[in-house]
């Protein structure tokens, strides 16, 4: 590294310093929870996690992924294909098939590698992507690894999504691509709609339903379910409300399924899902199979949490999930809000750009299963008084 790198790189880390804006890791002592301990000894309330349904720290999920980890081994030391594959990983596939009603399911090391691999084996230059303006980095990146070619609708806006199929229609395959819940505002795609556009175009849809799997929808099993519709690809994770470790899959037609277990580049050259995290999350989906009250329960938290902070006057992003979304727009207003409100036991983070666009920062509240009452009003508590002393409200 050249001395002009080294100073410009520190000057623009500094720069960040000085605003307020650098992204610090808090340190913590104890598992995931809906109370945690921070590395300075303190006990605060967390509401930072995607721990969805509160089985992060779940003793049979811990159990089962132990158990997995003394019959199976640490990990595999190769790629799928070679010598990377071992019967918990075939059971997985098959366990998530079942409950995303699906053909196949490949796996890969986390929802974003699934995404990166998702593009590229099936869209060529002649091909076509559309895609929300609001989608995740992994979606992103995944369509820059492609050369086909790109178009981006408005939000959720359908006339702008017909505008992109319209202007791609001579493409010879088309993609819409969606997150299903988005995870900075928390609110839901519009699969139906999207779903009637894409069968009037011809296009095909592929859904990210990383945070919605295992609590949106009647039983869990995310977006489509919610909206009543079958997509073609669905990626999700493992890493939020299906156990919280991480690992990623996607799920859909047996054909295309099979196209990735060809010619994705993250499964063929990374390596294969540790065993112990593919136990865990086979008995995550176990449980949420068998009984499902930990949907019901986290859905009802962010209800709650909702209606009692729009009462207080907070300017919040409408939604029905276990998102919500405070709005400060303010990008240091919000850093300073979340320190504050760690002073106070309540664990949050301001989120402001690049992670979000400028003038729109925040401070997202996740809700869990593993919130109480006492917890939600401590911090309903804590937001109000902290919001009055900055003026918020």
């Amino acid at each position: 590294m050249t001395k002009d790198l080294e100073r410009e790189l520190n000057e623009y880390l500094d720069t960040l310093k000085d605003k307020g804006l650098n992204k610090e890791e808090r340190i913590l002592n104890t598992p995931q929870s809906g109370e945690i301990e921070v590395n300075d000894g303190k006990k605060v309330i967390n509401f930072c996690a995607n721990n969805y349904l509160g089985l992060s720290n779940n003793k049979e999920v811990i159990e089962a992924s132990k158990e997995a980890l003394d019959r199976w081994g640490y990990g595999l030391s190769s790629v799928r294909f070679i010598c990377g594959t071992q019967q918990i990983h075939k059971d997985l596939e098959a366990k998530m098939s079942s409950f995303l009603k699906t053909d196949d399911t490949i796996l890969f090391s986390s929802c974003f590698d699934a995404n990166g691999a998702l593009f590229e084996p099936l869209l060529k230059k002649e091909d076509a992507i559309i895609s929300d303006e609001l989608n995740h980095a992994s979606i992103i990146d995944g369509v820059r690894l492609c050369k086909a070619q790109r178009f981006r609708y408005k939000h959720s806006n359908m006339k702008d999504l017909e505008r992109c199929l319209i202007e791609s229609k001579d493409c010879r395959r088309k993609l819409i691509a969606t997150d299903g819940v988005f995870s900075m505002d928390g609110d839901i795609a519009k699969l139906k709609e999207i779903v009637q556009l894409a069968n009037k175009y011809d296009a095909l849809v592929m859904v990210d339903d990383s945070h919605a799997s295992g609590y949106i929808g009647k039983t869990g099993r995310g977006t489509c379910e919610y909206c009543g519709v079958e997509v073609d690809l669905i990626s999700t994770t493992f890493g939020k409300a299906l156990g919280g470790a991480s690992g990623g899959c996607i799920s859909g037609k047996q054909c295309l399924i099979d196209l990735f277990r060809e010619h994705a580049r993250p499964y063929l050259f990374s390596n294969t899902l540790a065993p112990a995290i593919a136990g865990g999350t086979i008995k995550v989906l176990e449980l949420i199979e068998k009984e499902n009250p930990y949907r019901i329960k986290t859905l009802e938290n962010a209800k709650y949490f909702r209606s009692k902070m729009e009462e207080a006057g907070f300017d919040l992003v409408k939604g029905d999930t276990a998102i919500v979304p405070v709005m400060l727009y303010n990008e240091v207003t919000a850093v300073k809000m979340a320190e504050k409100l760690l002073d106070e036991g309540v664990y949050v983070i301001g989120f402001c750009y690049p992670v979000v666009p400028l003038n729109k920062a925040r401070i997202r509240v996740q809700l869990s299963a593993v919130h109480t009452k006492e917890h939600l009003d401590r911090a309903i508590k804590a937001f109000i008084k902290i919001g009055k002393e900055m003026k918020i409200i």
